[in-house]
């Protein structure tokens, strides 16, 4: 038997195929087909889905013919030929997201490189993430309320767990959970449920439409069904299954966990083995990180792609960005930089000001942040349960994402030296050393008066004061250069771009 079809570059090859539904084909039976287009090779593993139905999936990442033959220990699952015809990418589909310095050329990379992301097709990826923990968990009208809000919203990464959270503000039940079984009778941890894998897939299919990485969170410690505490060989079932089935999503990255030191009865030793079964059993080498509470994970291990933290001082955040960025050596994406709200909790109730200013501290100082909203008030909460955001900080991210956009793909944060470290030292810079070309300074909570500065010689610059909680680019009059003065309005969160005249 032949099955052909027609797949988009970076898009998903499916074929269905019918085998034995005796016994437990989770468990007993194996599927695998390895792709090649007489270039390159991808081996990927077949999986079960109920009723004798089963699905070898592809993502192929060059256009042409790719071919396979599946092998399986069911005879009628063997020896099926796969033929996937591979047309170009449409407008929008970059491919996956993978580190800056894996996508260009030697030639083309920098130091500069290492501490940032790109598509596969080298277009630059700037992650402005938010945090919905919960939201495949919800009724299905707040499900698709909250792929509603992300249409409208500037974030491109959404933080989302594969179980149910049980936790302050979410303690409901979902409507299925991905082990067959319920809280009342119990779960089958030898069986997963089809219905809500299913589910599952489709949201991510739609975060993916919506040009949204999915950043899963395999694991977990708020819990009251028994996921968190699953024995070793019954983690790794299902980091198997999940992986054989998500990872062909181009849009799909992989924590490890979410505060991993809260789940103390997992050892080093574990995760590290959990790490190279999803690398294992990945076809693509989506990108990886473990998250932290309060003891951080060796960062600098290999399998870990960028490094994902949780602020670990009530104050500094985002200010921490420099000094993880020169002790790891990773991009730096503050995944949970406390939250915008009012709840009793100090993680949870931080003003919208304080967010955006984290956010610009942290994108100035070359790093990434997650957002995240906590509002008692509300029935949903945005950080557990999706649905509608309520604060103030979204439009000011939005507003942020702009401008970062417009600063060089080289730009890097300002290395302070004796001869500008007078002028420089209190507040953080983004510029192009390189040619002098660009400086963007941030002043945060900071609200001088004015400011002097000792531009490069011989280069003129065009200067704008940037409001960046009135979200407002006021351009100064005239052509600067040497020594300035540029006259501030005496406020806080305002910022300073300059640009040389061309």
């Amino acid at each position: 038997m032949i099955l052909k079809k027609l797949t988009e570059q970076y898009k998903i090859f499916e074929v269905e195929l019918s085998g034995t539904a005796e016994g437990n084909p989770y468990q007993d039976i194996w599927l695998k087909a390895l792709f090649t287009n007489g270039t390159d090779t991808a081996e990927v593993n077949g999986f079960y889905c109920g009723d004798g139905v089963y699905k070898v999936r592809f993502m192929p990442g060059a256009q042409g013919s790719w071919t396979a033959v599946t092998k399986s220990n069911d005879a009628t699952l063997n020896g099926v030929e796969l033929n996937c015809d591979c047309t170009s990418a449409s407008e929008g589909n970059h491919g996956r997201v993978r580190l800056l310095s894996e996508v260009l050329p030697k030639s083309m990379s920098s130091d500069e490189s290492k501490f940032h992301f790109a598509y596969e097709d080298k277009t630059r990826f700037q992650p402005f993430g938010t945090t919905c923990y919960a939201w495949i968990n919800q009724p299905e009208e707040i499900q698709e309320q909250t792929l509603e809000t992300l249409k409208k919203a500037p974030f491109n990464k959404v933080r989302m767990c594969i179980f149910p959270k049980y936790y302050t503000y979410n303690t409901t039940n979902p409507e299925c959970y991905p082990f067959e079984g319920n809280e009342e009778d119990g779960f089958d941890f030898t069986r997963f449920n089809p219905v809500f894998w299913d589910k599952l897939e489709k949201r991510i299919a739609q975060l993916d439409e919506l040009g949204i990485e999915a950043d899963i969170i395999l694991l977990h410690p708020y819990d009251k069904w028994g996921f968190a505490k699953m024995d070793k060989g019954t983690d790794l079932f299902y980091l198997k299954y999940a992986v054989d089935r998500l990872c062909h999503f181009k849009n799909v990255w992989w924590s490890m966990a979410n505060e991993f030191d809260l789940l103390p009865w997992k050892s080093v030793e574990d995760w590290e083995m959990y790490a190279r079964v999803v690398m294992g059993r990945d076809s693509y080498g989506h990108l990886r990180s473990i998250h932290n509470c309060v003891t951080m994970y060796d960062q600098t291990r290999p399998w870990i792609t960028h490094v994902s933290v949780q602020r670990i001082d009530v104050y500094k955040t985002a200010e921490m960005v420099s000094e993880w960025r020169a002790l790891y050596q990773k991009p730096i994406v503050v995944d949970e930089c406390a939250y915008e709200g009012n709840i009793n909790f100090g993680w949870g109730n931080i003003s919208g000001e304080e967010m955006t200013r984290r956010f610009w501290e942290g994108c100035i100082r070359g790093g990434y942040l997650s957002h995240g909203e906590v509002y008692v008030q509300h029935k949903q909460i945005w950080w557990a349960h999706g649905g509608k955001l309520h604060g103030t900080c979204p439009e000011r991210i939005a507003f942020l994402k702009e401008i970062m956009k417009d600063v060089p793909a080289d730009a890097a944060p300002l290395k302070l030296t004796p001869e500008n470290h007078e002028a420089n030292w209190d507040v953080p810079c983004l510029c192009k050393e390189e040619d002098n070309s660009y400086f963007l300074y941030y002043f945060g909570f900071l609200k001088p008066s004015f400011r002097t500065y000792e531009l490069p010689e011989g280069c003129e610059f065009e200067i704008e004061l940037i409001d960046t909680w009135n979200m407002t680019v006021k351009k100064l009059p005239g052509v600067y250069s040497g020594s300035i003065r540029v006259e501030l309005p005496e406020k806080q969160y305002m910022a300073i771009r300059m640009k040389r005249m061309k």
